[in-house]
């Protein structure tokens, strides 16, 4: 193990909890915070230490890793008085693994630095599979020397890890992967809309083009669990890529580039928001298309 040995992790819902416990198994003595304690007592139960503050949480650690909700969260979380900007010791890694803002990244990142603090961004691919299983793709932005030295923290829990550049360039990267995602996702809804609109059976469509070059992972992990088995259990939720696509959505205007794409899923996403699907998984976009039913 590295010399950082002390992680507080902030954050412990449906990937938190997974990522907390793989750096428990990996011999980091780690210290846990979430707004719902609930959610972080199975990790308590193994050993972590339970803080009732993030700010606490951040108190002495080597390494404070966050993946919260929203940008107004992250930003909360790290430079609210009494938060981990304030909390945490000189010299310590401050790492967020939401999928946030690149300005907010920027922000947290200048206010960290004022205090000898180590900030990055490094979001996450790989939804609660890649979690479980410690294979996420991570996007890193901010010094390089503090990529290279938070690297034994990352590969616990995942197997691609690439630095992407100054702050804000992970959460940059992140959002290019939503837009790419999305796409794939609305792409295959939509195929399996037409096969249903032709008379034909879809599990049967489904295991024809899962095979071949129409394939994604959206289609084969995301949207099989609602399409093959009615399952619109949450592995990443409606409402939270709604909330990375509105991010792409106002960057890509303050960068002069029109992402029509985008707009669509965009609007796909928040009208199953409306109607009450914001907390199921991605795979709910199906309802949208009339493939699956309202009722699970």
């Amino acid at each position: 193990m590295s010399e950082l040995k002390k992680i507080g992790f902030i954050g412990t819902g449906i990937m938190g909890a997974a990522m907390a416990g793989h750096l428990m198994d990996a011999g980091f003595e780690v210290s846990v915070y979430n707004r719902t304690k609930s959610k972080a007592q199975k990790l308590i139960e193994r050993g972590a230490r339970w803080c009732e503050t993030a700010g606490d949480c951040a108190k002495g650690q080597d390494v404070v890793i966050t993946i919260v909700g929203y940008p107004k969260d992250v930003e909360q979380v790290y430079l609210s008085e009494g938060g981990i900007v304030d909390s945490a010791k000189a010299g310590a890694f401050l790492v967020d693994m939401t999928t946030s803002s690149p300005i907010v990244a920027e922000k947290i990142y200048n206010a960290a630095k004022a205090k000898n603090l180590n900030a990055v961004d490094a979001p996450v691919t790989g939804g609660d599979t890649g979690a479980k299983n410690a294979t996420l793709t991570i996007f890193v932005g901010g010094d390089e020397n503090s990529f290279d030295a938070l690297k034994p923290v990352f590969e616990v829990l995942g197997k691609n890890i690439v630095y992407e550049g100054s702050a804000g360039a992970g959460q940059k990267t992140k959002i290019a992967n939503q837009i790419a995602l999305a796409g794939a996702l609305a792409g295959a809804a939509e195929a399996f809309a037409y096969a249903k609109a032709a008379g034909l059976d879809v599990e049967k469509v489904y295991a024809a083009i899962s095979k071949g070059s129409a394939s994604s992972i959206q289609m084969t992990d995301i949207l099989s669990r609602g399409l093959l088995n009615n399952n619109f259990n949450p592995g990443f939720m409606v409402k939270h890529l709604a909330k990375d696509l509105a991010i792409g959505n106002e960057t890509a205007t303050s960068y002069g580039q029109a992402l029509p794409i985008l707009g669509i899923v965009l609007h796909e996403l928040r009208k199953l928001e409306k109607d009450g699907n914001g907390a199921e998984g991605t795979q709910a976009i199906l309802k949208y298309y009339g493939v699956a039913s309202e009722e699970t």
